[in-house]
């Protein structure tokens, strides 16, 4: 054995061992290797490489990353694996190329629905100096960096990008042929129409799919192991897997994975869509079934796609109709009759729970697989691969990117992607001349996508888990609110900190609040401190009223209650703000004639704070002026951990209050905010919003142009208003402070058994 391999060493010729490039390489024709290979191989970073699989295909040689140094590892990208033939995992021979310069290169569109046309100078520039083979998917790129780059192979990727979007391309023919490098001398020639590909590699790969690598590890056991190696299970004697379940919220990606894992497989796949199948004859429906399935066996290995299974196989005591009976029995009997070893089903829904029992067992769909919203490193690697081929400029930061987008699934991020590229384009539009059939060069080569075409792109995108509530990245920090000092700093501490840090959480062994009860005389910023929160810890928010979650319908409410808070969980970290919350939640027991409506959220919203599900990364904030009014149980550690008074500001924070309402106004050097702020006590933020709108209205009344806002103004104003808050209401929540604590301290449950008797409800005393 030792001999063989130093007679291959000798020959030049290395064994490696496959595996996945990262996202941000995809088709850069790049091969990572360890320097031990540089050596065996005698090159250089940046050298022609030979890759063999089944097939012969080339890359350019590039250092492996610091983590992979050690291992006999080589990193190819999905288009060079399906260059070579290979999947991960197996292993390739590598040795140095020898390219020949190329007198004539064809390329044509990798994809069907793709037709091509243009000057082929940039498609010259792109692939220049790279080895190339015939039958090769190839990739144009933009102008992103690759890691750990040498000067001179560098400018080789600096070539401008050839479109906004990565374009896969097939080598159709070169002369002469083997691998071969375009020069000054090669004429490059595109087709405009595709031609049939090798595989399916060239629309979607492992490369294509981001931010769901564990996903991917286990359906490549369950799928590409039974299509590729079904005698691995023949000798271990036992049956493969037949079928795997995807399910998860829309736009994360179960269908593209489902075709990803075809296509490295390389098997055929077959797609079934629920209404598509349907038929209007008798047994029509089941015969198209049957088809696909007949067809499957015949052409294996094979993948059998179903996307919507629950519109064709939903729970057959829940329909009326025997044809979705009928439908559902022909597809157990399906997967029941399956005899091919390396056929597999995949299924995709975002209803598991709508499906038939009968299917959700081992030995059809064997394993279900979540396929939930990405984190923010699974956003980070979307986003890579939707910005691919675009010419990003120098200011735009994917990490910054991925951090405020949270609850964004893969089509959110394709459509931001898609807004701020075209975004970039209207920027350029004063430039083109609308009449020409072409875009000239250099305004093209101008092209380039900002980071204020994502910051306006983020304004019109948001997470599709959320549209059907008002869910949003507030504008307003800290900055924009005064006078609520205390309030502001208990808020960072049990909002900002946990969001932003959860492992200093962690490594104490605590948790953080779940909720924090915002309580205090109406217009004294309770709303804004919510919007302020959320924003500054870098969360969605979602504002509901009390009166959007009430319903007459039985039940309804708290339906509505469970949905607001399973959004809250697919778009975490998240800020869940309740307005008004003494209306949704009234103390329990309170009067004889409570509608159980009331009764019945009650008990929700303590069963979603404190119940057996986990909120991890959700805070909720609840405001109220009537917190008495409040079910104590609400008020206990576990759930509001805190409650807040959110009083009128003192003089310091009404001149701060006054300095931000005034802030766009012009005021007249008379005009002393300090001296006003000390005239408005008792004045809450609304009051002073309201005082500087009445000084601007004098303004206007005294002529129709004013230049500024004066004293006089502002003293008139004063005349005209009052506060809000009264010495007999401040004087009522300073009492209330203490109380609200030991109320909930205090609660009992009513009608409770204690030593062989009932108290009843009319006995229990309640504060």
């Amino acid at each position: 054995m030792a001999n063989a391999e130093a007679a291959e060493l000798e020959a030049g010729t290395i064994k490696l061992q496959v595996a996945a490039a990262r996202q941000e390489e995809s088709g850069r024709g790049v091969a990572r290797m360890p320097r031990s290979a540089f050596q065996a191989l005698g090159i250089t970073e940046g050298d022609p490489v030979e890759i063999e699989g089944k097939r012969v295909s080339a890359a350019i040689a590039m250092p492996a990353y610091e983590e992979d140094e050690a291992l006999e590892l080589i990193r190819l990208d999905g288009l060079q694996r399906a260059n070579s033939e290979t999947a991960s995992g197996e292993h390739v021979q590598v040795r140095r190329a020898q390219p020949k310069p190329a007198t004539r290169v064809v390329f044509a569109p990798a994809r069907r629905e793709m037709r091509l046309q243009g000057p082929t100078e940039a498609l010259k520039r792109v692939f220049f100096g790279h080895p190339l083979t015939a039958g090769d998917l190839v990739a144009t790129h933009g102008q992103q960096p690759v890691q750990n780059m040498p000067p001179e192979v560098r400018r080789m990727f600096n070539a401008p990008a050839y479109a906004l979007t990565q374009i896969r391309l097939q080598v159709i023919s070169t002369v002469p042929k083997g691998i071969v490098h375009i020069d000054d001398e090669t004429v490059v020639e595109l087709r405009a129409e595709f031609e049939e590909p090798r595989d399916g590699r060239g629309t979607v790969n492992y490369d294509d799919v981001g931010g769901m690598q564990d996903t991917i590890t286990a359906l490549r056991e369950m799928v590409e192991l039974p299509l590729r190696y079904p005698e691995l299970f023949t000798r271990l004697g036992v049956d493969p897997p037949k079928g795997v379940l995807l399910h998860g919220p829309p736009g994360t990606g179960k269908t593209r994975l489902a075709q990803a894992v075809a296509n490295e497989s390389d098997a055929e796949f077959y797609t079934i869509n629920g209404p598509e199948i349907m038929g209007s004859a008798y047994g029509e429906s089941e015969k198209r079934l049957r088809e696909v399935f007949e067809e499957a066996e015949r052409t294996a290995p094979a993948v059998v796609f179903i996307d919507e299974i629950d519109s064709i196989a939903p729970k057959r005591e829940r329909v009326s109709g025997e044809a979705e009976k009928r439908l559902v029995a022909q597809l157990l009997t399906l997967m029941d009759g399956l005899t091919k070893s390396n056929i597999v089903v995949i299924a995709a829904t975002n209803r598991p729970d709508a499906i038939d029992e009968a299917l959700r067992r081992p030995g059809r769909f064997d394993r279900e697989i979540v396929v939930g919203v990405p984190d923010e490193s699974g956003r980070r690697e979307i986003l890579a691969i939707h910005t691919r081929g675009m010419p990003l400029g120098e200011g735009v930061d994917l990490g910054e990117l991925s951090r405020s987008t949270h609850g964004f699934v893969g089509a959110d991020l394709a459509a931001l992607a898609r807004e701020a590229a075209i975004e970039a384009v209207r920027r350029i539009m004063p430039k083109l001349d609308l009449e020409a059939r072409e875009i000239p060069p250099e305004v093209l080569a101008e092209l380039q996508v900002e980071k204020n075409d994502f910051r306006e792109a983020l304004k019109r995108v948001q997470p599709s888990a959320m549209r059907e509530v008002m869910v949003q990245a507030p504008k307003i920090g800290w900055d924009d609110i005064g006078g609520v000092d205390e309030a502001e700093e208990k808020l960072r501490e049990g909002v900002e900190l946990p969001l932003k840090n959860p492992k200093a959480f962690e490594r104490l062994g605590i948790r953080p609040a779940k909720g924090f009860l915002l309580y205090g005389p109406p217009g004294t910023g309770k709303t804004l401190l919510a919007k302020a929160v959320a924003k500054e810890a870098e969360a969605n928010f979602i504002s509901m009223k009390s009166s959007d979650l009430l319903s007459k319908w039985y039940g309804e409410s708290e339906q509505q209650i469970s949905r607001m808070f399973a959004r809250a969980r697919a778009v975490a970290p998240c800020v869940i703000f309740i307005d008004e919350i003494d209306s949704l939640v009234p103390a329990r027991g309170s009067s004889g004639n409570e509608p159980q409506v009331t009764a019945r959220v009650v008990n929700t919203i303590l069963a979603e704070m404190d119940g057996m599900e986990e909120l991890n990364s959700i805070v909720v904030i609840g405001a109220t002026n009537r917190p008495a009014l409040v079910d104590p149980a609400l008020l206990r550690p576990g759930r509001f951990d805190e409650l807040i008074y959110v009083g009128a500001p003192d003089k310091g924070g009404r001149e701060h209050i006054l300095k931000i309402h005034t802030q766009n106004m012009p005021l007249a050097d008379d005009v002393d905010l300090a001296a006003l702020a000390a005239k408005t006590e008792r004045y809450t933020g609304a009051d002073l919003e309201d005082v500087v709108r009445r000084a601007g209205l004098n303004a206007i009344r005294r002529t129709d142009e004013p230049e500024n806002v004066t004293a006089a103004d502002f003293k008139e104003a004063l005349e005209d208003s009052r506060p809000t808050v009264t010495e007999r209401m401040e004087a009522e929540y300073a009492r209330m402070k203490g109380e609200l604590k030991r109320k909930a301290l205090e609660v009992k449950p009513i009608g409770f058994i204690h030593e062989g008797m009932v108290e009843s409800t009319r006995d229990q005393k309640h504060d």
